[in-house]
């Protein structure tokens, strides 16, 4: 991959990883405002590795074959809204909890726990699988070895994917510490629950076509 078009494909990755706010950013966002500063290494680490999953899932195939095969996909976008649902659900009974005084006297969330979800709710959705099959391809020099574009590509989307998550789960820890009232975070976490929930609900109706 050639520095001018390794450039062009840093600033389209950096685009499409901080806009849209999808169901990983909302997820790092809540567990910022939950469990403070902490988490933000954990998180990050968590997408990068999702969506190097996803990304090397695409590029070796299986992400094709999810586009042909309509019973492949299927179980893919089930298997995404089920695990979205569920995040949406745990997050919604999280706030019958309290709010920050009662995350702050409680155990907190586990930095496994953490990772896990945050990995499971980036390599299960479907979509930016289907992204990275027509997004990346525009960025690679078929004349040159595939392998090293392709390594050069994951590198580069995993690095930044690291930065962006760590940015958005910094960014809420600090308005943790300005935001106090026990109200408020259960609010955001009934919001972001609800959210995730519909998210889920929104990728069932996804098609091979569509995405």
């Amino acid at each position: 991959m050639e520095f001018e078009t390794w450039l062009a494909f840093v600033a389209a990755s950096s685009v499409f990883l901080i806009f849209p706010i999808g169901p990983t950013i909302l997820l790092v966002i809540t567990f910022g405002l939950s469990n403070g500063p902490r988490i933000a290494p954990v998180a990050a680490s968590g997408v990068a590795l999702g969506d190097m999953t996803a990304m090397t899932v695409s590029l070796a195939g299986l992400g094709a074959l999810m586009m042909a095969s309509a019973e492949i996909f299927t179980v893919f976008k089930w298997v995404g809204a089920a695990y979205l649902i569920w995040l949406g659900i745990r997050t919604i009974r999280s706030a019958q909890d309290g709010g920050l005084e009662a995350e702050q006297a409680g155990p907190r969330i586990s930095s496994h726990r953490i990772f896990r979800q945050c990995y499971g709710v980036t390599a299960l959705n479907p979509k930016p699988i289907a992204f990275f099959i027509a997004f990346v391809p525009q960025f690679i020099n078929t004349a040159a070895p595939l392998l090293p574009q392709f390594v050069a590509a994951i590198a580069t989307f995993t690095c930044l994917a690291w930065l962006n998550t760590y940015f958005y789960a910094r960014l809420a820890s600090r308005m943790r510490n300005v935001i106090r009232r026990p109200s408020v975070i259960v609010w955001f976490k009934r919001v972001s629950g609800s959210i995730l929930i519909g998210m889920g609900l929104a990728t069932l109706t996804l098609r091979r076509s569509s995405v």
